[in-house]
């Protein structure tokens, strides 16, 4: 398969941004070979500047559960650009998708609309230590809630060492705010509670985390977290910019039965626009300025486009609410197809999914967390991600990603991605 014009288009981008990329994934480093430039997008389809369509597993990272170029999102950015596309005060609209997403979420009362996840998980941590009076965080290795310092922190030695810098320009002041716990064990959690006694404003997690491929939590183990919170004054932050009006109409709070106190958004609710958000409860959310001390503030929060865009994505799943149905179905049917492919062909494999979310690890071992995340072969990895390009499969270029599965996909679809695993997997082993 031809990459010509990408290619050149690669060498240009790197003369003017760091790495070729605006966003590290992008580069192909972790699979090697020069990215792919993506001219435009239609339903579950990519197509590239040298003429090239692919099936497209990652879906701008999730937030496309209709399809790419959904014609109600599309038509509804259209209308309201023609209006202007940006004041920087207050917009009905606004108010309009902040009560339906309300609505539709259980335990928040409130919502704030950022710029980005990252913005948005920044924010719940700040107000959480606002609410609080306290300064350390809990947070999962192997779990990414953006760039933000507090969260570039790798684990210490020791279930309750302080965690460390792993990214530049990160100090060592903030880290020693920032406590590292292992995915799926309680005791683990457990133990740096009881080692930081009254100390710890929130603890952050994904409810179903998918930087690390798709891991779901073990059975009790985020209720076993909402207990802990409970008995020692500690907030639960969800972070769901991957989860949220994904897995449910209510996110993963409502797919797997636990509150958290406060919730973060990204992805879905811009429906593929640049947006954040973070909700709570009433008497959490009034900590927020103009109302409260915590202060919190941004010119393009509630940007009129991606408001447009968001209403129409958020109406359209909570007036169809068999969409969640429907991808997971699709998503059990790609488990199926590519675990008797792998397993036909002897190749060491463990596949993780929940939802319309799944990821396919190259391991021997069931993984569960960041450490067994790891184990998986990453020479396996490359070969099948470049492998699924040349027969027109676009997959994550990192295997610490997980797949986002869209409605826009046609069984046919499922079917020619299981025929392509098939046909490379000799190839692979």
């Amino acid at each position: 398969m031809l990459y010509q014009r990408s290619s050149e288009l690669f060498k240009e981008a790197r003369k003017v941004i760091p790495g070729g990329v605006n966003s590290p994934v992008r580069a192909f480093k972790a699979v090697g070979g020069d990215p792919i430039f993506v001219k435009k997008a239609e339903g579950a389809y990519l197509y590239d500047e040298d003429g090239n369509q692919f099936i497209d597993y990652i879906n701008s990272w999730g937030p496309m559960i209709l399809g790419h170029a959904y014609p109600p999102v599309v038509n509804a950015v259209i209308e309201k650009a023609k209006k202007g596309t940006s004041f920087g005060m207050p917009t009905e609209i606004e108010t309009e998708i902040a009560a339906l997403a309300v609505n539709m979420v259980p335990n928040i009362d409130m919502i704030r609309f950022v710029n980005s996840g990252t913005e948005a998980c920044m924010s719940a941590v700040r107000l959480a230590r606002g609410f609080t009076g306290k300064d350390k965080i809990i947070k999962f290795s192997g779990c990414y809630h953006g760039h933000s310092d507090s969260f570039l922190i790798q684990a210490g030695s020791g279930a309750v060492t302080f965690g460390s810098p792993n990214s530049p320009g990160v100090t060592k002041g903030t880290a020693k705010d920032t406590l590292l716990a292992k995915y799926n064990d309680i005791e683990n959690v457990t133990n740096l509670v009881e080692a930081n006694k009254g100390e710890i404003a929130c603890i952050i997690i994904e409810p179903v985390a998918g930087n690390m491929g798709c891991i779901p939590p073990k059975n009790d183990f985020l209720q076993n977290i909402r207990n802990l919170c409970n008995a020692n004054g500690i907030l639960l932050i969800f972070d769901e910019v991957m989860t949220g009006f994904r897995l449910a109409p209510g996110g993963a709070q409502e797919l797997l039965g636990v509150d958290a106190d406060i919730i973060t958004f990204g992805k879905v609710i811009g429906g593929g626009l640049p947006v954040g958000a973070f909700g709570a409860r009433t008497e959490i959310m009034n900590y927020l300025a103009p109302l409260g001390p915590v202060y919190q503030a941004g010119t393009l929060s509630g940007n009129p486009l991606a408001m447009a865009a968001g209403l129409a994505m958020l109406t359209e799943l909570n007036n169809n609410k068999a969409i969640f149905e429907s991808i997971a179905k699709k998503t059990a049917y790609l488990h199926k197809g590519i675990e008797e492919v792998l397993e036909k062909n002897q190749i060491t494999h463990s596949i993780n999914r929940l939802g319309s979310m799944i990821s396919v690890h190259f391991s021997s071992e069931k993984v569960i967390d960041f450490e067994t995340a790891a184990t998986g072969n990453n020479d396996t990895f490359k070969k099948f991600f470049h492998g699924m390009l040349e027969n027109n499969i676009y997959i994550a270029p990192s295997a610490f990603e997980t797949w986002f599965i869209t409605d826009a996909l046609s069984y046919e679809d499922l079917d020619t991605t299981i025929a392509a695993v098939d046909k490379i997997a000799p190839s692979i082993k």
